[in-house]
Order: C-alpha cells, then sequence, then structure tokens
C-alpha cells in the first residue's frame, strides 16, 4: 500500500476528534486528528453543515467539489492535493483533508509570491497584475516561475478554480506543493480565478499535454474516474471538465483570462 492509499484509509476509517476551529476560513473548517491502527495524523474536516450557501454553486456541495479535485488531482501524478475523502464526522457528512504542515512555521505561499517596485518582475518569477499598495504607489505582483506552480495553474484550469489565493500554496516538508481549499471549482461556466496567470498564453509544456492526453482517457464514459466524479459533481460540469481538457489540448496554451469575470480572487491572499 503506498502513501496516498495509507492517508486515504487513515482518513476514511479513523476515529476523528475535534481539537480546534480555524478562525479565518469563511465556512466551517475544524482541525481534528484521525486515529486508526495505531497511527494519528492531524487533518482538517469540513462538514457540510457548516458551509455557507453560494449563489453560483445551487448544485452538491463545497465537500464533494473539494474531493473532485483531489481524485482529478491524482489523475494527472502530479499529486497537488492532499489526500482528501468524504465521510461521517462528529458534525455529520463532510471533507476531511490531510493537514499539511509547512516547513519552519511558514506562512502560505511563502516565496512563491512577491510584490516588487517597477514593470519588470526580474530573473526566476513571472509577472501577473498591478496592485495597490497605498499612498497612491502600486506594485508589481509576481509569483515564481516554479514547475510545481506551473502544474498547479493547470489543474486549476482543468477544474476551474475560481478561488486560487496565494494562502492556498503550501510548500510541504517533503519539497512538493500542495494547493488546498478546492470547494468553488467544476462550475459549468468559465469562473477561473488565480494569482497564477504567469504562464497565460504560453505554450503548455511536452509533460502537461501528455497528462492532458492522458487524463482526456481517464474523462471518458466508463471509465474508474468519470464514474466517480458523476458521484460528485452535476453531468453538465463534468462534460464541462472534459470541454476543457480538450480545449487545453486543441490550443496547445495555457488559458488566459476571459474578461467576462474578475481574473483575480479577493482578497488574493
Amino acid at each position: 500500500m503506498g502513501e496516498r492509499e495509507k492517508y486515504e484509509e487513515l482518513l476514511t476509517r479513523g476515529e476523528l476528534t475535534v481539537v480546534g476551529r480555524i478562525r479565518e476560513a469563511s465556512n466551517a473548517v475544524l482541525l481534528c486528528t484521525v486515529t486508526y491502527g495505531g497511527v494519528s495524523a492531524d487533518c482538517v474536516y469540513k462538514p457540510v453543515k457548516g458551509e455557507r450557501p453560494l449563489w453560483d454553486f445551487p448544485d452538491g456541495n463545497l465537500a464533494q467539489r473539494e474531493v473532485a479535485s483531489y481524485l482529478v488531482s491524482e489523475a494527472t501524478g502530479w499529486g497537488l492535493v492532499p489526500a482528501t475523502v468524504l465521510r461521517d464526522g462528529p458534525y455529520g457528512e463532510g471533507m476531511v483533508q490531510r493537514w499539511i504542515e509547512t516547513p519552519g512555521g511558514e506562512g502560505p505561499g511563502a516565496e512563491l509570491l512577491a510584490l516588487v517596485e517597477g514593470e519588470e518582475a526580474g530573473n526566476g518569477w513571472k509577472p501577473v497584475a498591478f496592485a495597490d499598495v497605498g499612498e497612491g504607489r502600486t506594485a508589481l505582483l509576481v509569483h515564481a516561475d516554479d514547475p510545481r506552480l506551473r502544474r498547479l495553474a493547470v489543474l486549476d484550469a482543468v477544474i476551474n478554480n475560481g478561488d486560487r489565493k496565494g494562502g492556498h500554496l503550501l510548500p510541504g516538508p517533503d519539497g512538493r506543493l500542495y494547493g488546498i481549499d478546492h470547494g468553488v471549482t467544476f462550475h459549468a461556466e468559465d469562473k477561473l480565478r488565480t494569482l497564477l496567470w504567469g504562464w497565460a498564453g504560453e505554450p503548455l509544456t511536452d509533460e502537461a499535454r501528455g497528462v492532458l492526453a492522458s487524463l482526456a482517457a481517464d474523462l471518458a464514459d466508463g471509465a474508474p474516474l468519470a464514474t466517480r466524479l458523476a458521484e460528485l459533481v452535476t453531468a453538465v460540469e463534468l462534460a464541462a471538465v472534459r470541454d476543457r481538457v480538450a480545449q487545453l489540448l486543441r490550443t496547445g496554451r495555457h488559458p488566459e483570462p476571459s474578461g467576462q469575470w474578475p481574473s483575480i480572487p479577493w482578497p488574493p491572499v
């Protein structure tokens, strides 16, 4: 049994004990420990009952979209989303996700995002947009030209992530990068809002094109991934995922802001 399967089993079968609540979150987010077979780990539990209704996501719940995002991430082979399951908990059904401890207590997105003076991003950085920093001054918002971020930008385009903030980027102690908070995903309309626009319009990497081609097959009717996603999102939303993958393969480029929807989430961090 691999690491992924071990975490999924622990999160699914383990006993959940609520430790506290993460107050900064807009919905109910509970920090828990989960114990099974003598093994314990920290995790996050988001009960469906604690979700605030969203006018533009009337079908399904956010917890199911979090699990769907994890499944797509695993299908890419990039492992960008911490192990996530849907299960019953102390406050009813909800999403349970492995807790990622950032090294040295660094904040989310540390060393991945920055504000710089002038109009040039500088070596190793990609420009996103100019930001108002007060007193009539602006600064250029940039993100690292990091292959891990680039993979995450592709995943966000596939799942139509409407809320990729800086605080959702977690560098793990193993050197991997994780993305969290994927409740606002899989809408049938274009809702992509992200801080990772630095590659907008640029050709996809050969690796990304290969992953997308494999993902297209995994999304075909009857494939295990497609069958599981059909239990978590609507039929229209599943069809839209297929269309987005096909569009990415057809253009061979990272998407650009549509201009019909705010392209950067608020607040950005």
